[in-house]
């Protein structure tokens, strides 16, 4: 339906491919109100998505006690229920970009709506690990499409004063999704919880027959009128979109006029800084241990001594929601480079914190001082991975990459991140039982090193197109003057 209507666009005979709009300032001021109103209406169906990725996240930290129970799993059982969610998710991410580019970015989010209802409703229905499993497989599958898609989706579709702001709305949803989980998670059944899991799904569903496609990828591949259609819905009756238009035009001229890509064409000197960039980031987001905190919160604050995990997990939705807004407020201002220096510095803090708690414990110090440390490690992690860490990885992400190669990187970027959220999810329970602390003084010293990573490799995409940031990484394309 969608491609017809593209389709018929693209045949109607209508104004030049330029088109410049111009109306009284009153004209103006309404105009500018329904661009925002058309972006942040789009962007709040994108990121439905987000809130999802959440929910699946945080289900089986608060899931653990009542799932074990009903289905008589054991730890290594739940250890599997825990981590198989990335196996799917890796699966997910293989073909995200190229089903990204393919059928565009609205289908793909339906598709992997399709599959994260699918996989709930086993897991509701389910009467023993293995429809449990499958159904957790199913979300991870949808997961991973979502964690490409929506954040491509979203940079590609908002002004660049803008783009970092929205672009980490993606993590306030995830937040919100996580802190959702666990809160309900606390008073309601394992089975009521994962049909709350269909919900932002269905929302979603509903969103995605009324928002438009990536101007982008509607220049890319092959769609003129769609592309101006989509853009000038997207900035206004009455804005100008010549000059957008003529940049995105000319970049994706000379991406057409470059030899057709491949999957080993990510290693060439053209695009390896971006891939190290992209992935190296993945890579110290995940084995800072970031999947372990969220997956085993509840089983961590047992471990340190605390009565039942529900407390903690209470107090790290409280500081979670307000420290990812504090992270949107912030993208656009100070910057992306500032903010994931200060929260890989903070996570590092956190996760010294935590391995002091369980040294203390082990090594019987002062009453109760494990169970101080592991909070406030706990909190302080949380805290300031949401600011940055959580969300600025993906916005980076989906602003260095070309978009003749955007969905090849795409893939291997995302699918990176869920290798590592897998090996630390599913490792993690061993790990523990192997050294407590030292467990989390390995993952403090990545989070230190992120800090290095960030100084000396990552650069500042603040305030810049995507056509500028993508042609100062490429010596391919010339760059655009500022």
């Amino acid at each position: 339906m969608a491609a017809g209507r593209m389709e018929q666009e693209d045949r109607e005979a209508g104004g030049p491919l330029l088109v410049t709009v111009s109306g009284s300032s009153g004209d103006g001021r309404h105009s500018a109100a329904s661009a925002i109103a058309v972006v942040v209406g789009s962007t709040a169906v994108a990121v439905a998505g987000s809130f999802e990725f959440g929910i699946s996240v945080g289900y089986s930290s608060p899931s653990q006690t009542g799932i074990m129970r009903d289905l008589h799993l054991s730890i290594a059982e739940y250890s599997v229920f825990g981590s198989i969610l990335t196996i799917g998710a890796m699966l997910g991410a293989i073909v995200s970009g190229t089903l990204a580019d393919r059928v565009g970015r609205r289908c793909a989010m339906a598709i992997s709506d399709v599959f994260c209802m699918v996989g709930y409703l086993l897991i509701t229905f389910s009467q023993n690990c293995w429809w449990l499993d499958i159904g957790r497989l199913w979300i991870g599958c949808g997961v991973g499409l979502l964690s490409y898609v929506v954040p491509v989706y979203i940079s590609e579709i908002t002004p660049k004063n803008f783009r970092g702001g929205f672009a980490a709305v993606t993590q306030f949803m995830s937040s919100c999704g996580v802190s959702l989980a666990y809160v309900l998670g606390t008073f309601i059944s394992w089975r009521i919880l994962a049909i709350i899991g269909l919900v932002p799904c269905l929302l979603q569903l509903v969103g995605l027959l009324v928002i438009p496609e990536s101007p982008r990828w509607l220049a890319r591949f092959g769609h003129p009128s769609a592309f101006v259609s989509a853009l000038q819905k997207l900035r206004g009756k009455g804005a100008d979109i010549s000059e957008e238009a003529a940049e995105i035009k000319e970049f994706t001229e000379k991406l057409q006029h470059l030899p057709k890509s491949k999957v080993l064409d990510l290693f060439q000197k053209d695009y390896i800084r971006a891939i190290i960039i992209g992935a190296g980031l993945m890579v110290l987001q995940q084995f800072g241990g970031v999947n372990a905190i969220y997956f085993y919160a509840s089983e961590i604050f047992v471990s340190a001594g605390f009565s039942s995990g529900n407390t903690g997990m209470l107090a790290m939705a409280a500081v979670k929601i307000p420290m990812t807004g504090l992270g949107v407020l912030l993208m656009d201002k100070a910057g992306r480079r500032p903010l994931l220096m200060v929260s890989a510095a903070g996570t590092c803090l956190g996760c010294l914190l935590v391995a002091l708690s369980f040294l203390a414990k082990e090594q019987h110090w002062e009453k109760d001082l494990n169970i101080v440390f592991a909070l406030a490690g706990i909190l302080i992690f949380t805290g300031s991975f949401s600011l940055g860490m959580g969300a600025i990885p993906w916005v980076i992400m989906s602003e260095i990459f070309p978009i003749n190669m955007k969905g090849s990187a795409g893939s291997l970027v995302t699918l990176v991140s869920w290798l590592g959220s897998w090996i630390v999810s599913y490792t993690f329970n061993f790990l523990l039982m192997w050294n407590s602390y030292g467990t989390f003084f390995v993952f403090a010293s990545i989070c230190g090193l992120t800090v290095v990573f960030v100084e000396r490799l990552v650069p500042e995409t603040k305030g810049r197109t995507l056509e500028e940031i993508q042609a100062s990484m490429n010596s391919s394309l010339t760059p655009f003057p500022k």
